[in-house]
């Protein structure tokens, strides 16, 4: 047992190694990698359209820039020079990760071609400026001939005075609006943080490897054999299926997407459609720091989708038209499904922190209710904040030509789907979460049809396409898993949304200035896919009016309903093995791609547990870390490669 004086000056130690949190220091360091990071993002992601380290739950890039910037700094300490302290470390890799959200494959990467898309593009035969040019803010848009020839030929530069002045009125605004989103997701953050941390107390699977990375100094994660083991396991395959990648003689070791779908060609069972298997070392090391009970919810009701669609498929047409569902070719509704869970989630979430909701609001008026000080930004503030944030936002919409009813709906359909996202991942921690068709404006038109809400306010849902398309890379649920990170260090939260503040801004103005100078040098502006998905869905519902989709009404009703039947028994039998945030989640099409990694990780959690107990899962740990660094590690290799070359190199993530 250590002495009372060695235990104080490890205490001290500790302390001394936390630090404070944002330091002028730690604010030039993410200040030099935040553009760096956002060149990096928008090189691969959309120009060679590969890897995809911002479509994980836990970004690639920021961990690896985390990995870099932490072994300098062991060494700095090591040589006993000046270095950072804990609380400095959390600060750089928050500032990077809120810049990744910015720069991410559906944040920027999106805007951008989608701003000037509607001119270039615009024909006598689509008929584009009859049905919608009348409606465009051209303060948003991109529409002067040079620089949208430039835009979109290539072979040119950002850097003359015409192209710069073509974008900076746009680049201007949306940057506001970003930051003001970013603003309000921080401020919303600050009110739930202590229902779902010190309440709940929600796991936050995520964050176990960037906490391990910052508390290396302290922890001798770097030193600990089983976490090599997995780090060389999944590095090793990583090292030669990206020399297999240049040289193909080399056999590659199959870990990623193999389609069982095609093994089922009669109807029905032809309906499961692509239904891939992968063994992604990093999905199965995140998926054993995931609650047994979600991750087994989540790939259960994978294949409960599956068997919809072989049902949908062997009665569909029949069914369909006995229940005179509108649109039969959509039955049976799997994102309305979804829909429908995701907003009983959100009522169950205002459910459980009723109490808590309360007290904030008390503690607002009176300052007298909780204790708020070690809360991010006092309840008065956070509140007033969120305000100030959806001010902004609704003028914003009201001069983009928005009708303020529509404005609200549609931004209080988008903070509940975030907020469950966010509680979401506090507690389950999935290695992602793509809610492809599963958005504010798609839930607006099916319950209210595209004739009721009008073409003004539907132009505007279609630019806002870009942070709605699929959700993968929010930066709601970043921020919060920071606040924990900061707990878990014993450091308070509030230097931390100056951290947030900095990614944000300096993350939008890097994205802006990454994207545009690469699309001005590559031919045929990289990321147009994006646009056209927008500008379809535009003059679909532009050319077909309709009026509200029965159907789909009745789906989300359905999936409202089972969802808080899901709770319902939880909350009465603790046996109940089925978690409605599972059911939520694996209607939607991202859990495709990991499913199966749910299957290995939790078969192999369940038997540590089963025959090690509490104390071999503990031990186990480091080599489920090792398997996601080294992936990551080896992963960030290839991709900063990429760069180098200026061509595709391996990508162990999806493509």
């Amino acid at each position: 047992m250590k002495s009372p004086r060695a235990a104080l000056r490890d205490l001290r130690a500790d302390k001394a190694m936390q630090g404070r949190g944002f330091t002028f220091r730690s604010a030039i360091i993410a200040s030099i990698l935040i553009p760096l990071n956002c060149y990096w993002i928008v090189q691969v992601e959309i120009i060679w359209y590969s890897g995809h380290p911002t479509c994980i739950s836990l970004f690639q890039n920021a961990v690896f820039t985390l990995l870099v910037v932490a072994l300098l700094n062991l060494l700095l300490r090591r040589l006993k020079l000046p270095h950072l302290s804990e609380g400095e470390l959390l600060s750089v890799y928050m500032a990077v990760v809120m810049a990744s959200s910015v720069a991410s494959h559906d944040l920027i990467q999106i805007l951008v071609p989608s701003l000037p898309h509607m001119f270039w593009y615009a024909t006598p035969e689509n008929e584009w400026k009859e049905l919608f040019f009348g409606y465009i803010p051209r303060w948003l848009t991109v529409s002067e001939g040079e620089a949208l020839r430039a835009y979109y030929e290539g072979g040119s530069t950002l850097y003359r005075i015409e192209h710069i002045r073509a974008w900076l009125s746009p680049v201007i605004w949306w940057s506001l609006f970003i930051i003001a989103l970013f603003w309000v997701m921080l401020c919303v953050n600050s009110i739930f943080r202590r229902q779902w941390t010190e309440n709940e107390k929600l796991s936050y699977p995520i964050i176990q490897l960037p906490l391990s990375i910052i508390q290396a100094g302290r922890t001798n994660i770097f030193r600990d054999k089983a976490m090599w083991a997995g780090f060389s396991i999944s590095a090793f395959i990583d090292v030669l299926n990206g020399i297999a990648y240049f040289v193909p003689s080399i056999p590659m070791i199959p870990v990623k997407l193999h389609d069982i779908g095609r093994f089922f060609t009669e109807k029905p069972w032809n309906a499961i459609g692509w239904t891939p298997i992968s063994f992604y070392p990093f999905s199965i090391g995140l998926s054993f720091f995931m609650p047994l009970d979600l991750t087994f919810s989540c790939w259960f009701f994978y294949l409960f989708r599956k068997a919809q669609l072989v049902l949908a498929s062997a009665v569909g047409p029949t069914l369909g038209g006995f229940l005179a569902i509108t649109e039969v070719a959509r039955f049976p509704y799997l994102t309305e499904q979804s829909a429908g869970a995701f907003l009983a989630l959100f009522l169950v979430i205002l459910y459980l922190s009723r109490r808590h909701l309360k007290n904030v609001l008390k503690t607002a008026l009176t300052s007298s209710e909780l204790d708020e000080g070690e809360e991010p930004m006092s309840y008065r503030w956070a509140i007033l904040g969120t305000l100030l944030g959806l001010s902004f936002i609704a003028f914003f919409c009201l001069r983009a030509g928005m009708d303020l009813w529509v404005a609200f709906l549609f931004f209080s359909l988008y903070l509940a789907i975030s907020l469950v996202i966010t509680r979401m991942r506090a507690e389950l921690g999935p290695p992602t979460h793509e809610l492809t068709g599963m958005n504010a404006g798609h839930i607006m038109v099916d319950i209210l049809g595209s004739r009721r809400i009008g073409v003004n306010n539907l132009l505007m849902i279609s630019y806002f396409w870009f942070f709605n398309r699929t959700y993968r890379s929010h930066a709601m649920p970043q921020q919060l898993e920071g606040f924990k990170i900061a707990q878990k260090l014993g450091l308070h939260p509030r230097p931390l949304i100056y951290a947030v503040l900095l990614g944000t801004a300096l993350g939008v103005l890097s994205a802006f200035w990454a994207d545009l100078h690469m699309s001005y040098k590559v031919p045929g502006a990289p990321g147009s896919g994006f646009a056209w998905e927008s500008v379809n869905q535009l003059r679909w519902r532009l050319s077909f009016q309709r009026e509200p989709d029965l159907g789909a009404i009745a789906f989300m009703a359905l999936g409202t309903a089972f969802t808080l039947f899901l709770m319902a028994m939880r909350m009465r039998f603790l046996w109940f093995p089925f978690h409605p945030v599972g059911y939520a989640l694996s209607m939607n099409f991202g859990v495709d791609y990991i499913w199966f990694t749910l299957v290995i990780g939790s078969a192999v959690k369940w038997a540590i547990l089963k025959f090690g107990g509490l104390k071999a899962h503990r031990r186990a740990a480091p080599f489920f870390l090792g398997l996601i660094l080294g992936e990551y590690a080896v992963g960030s290799f290839w991709s900063a490669l990429s760069v180098i070359l200026q061509r595709r190199t391996y990508a162990f993530w999806i493509f």
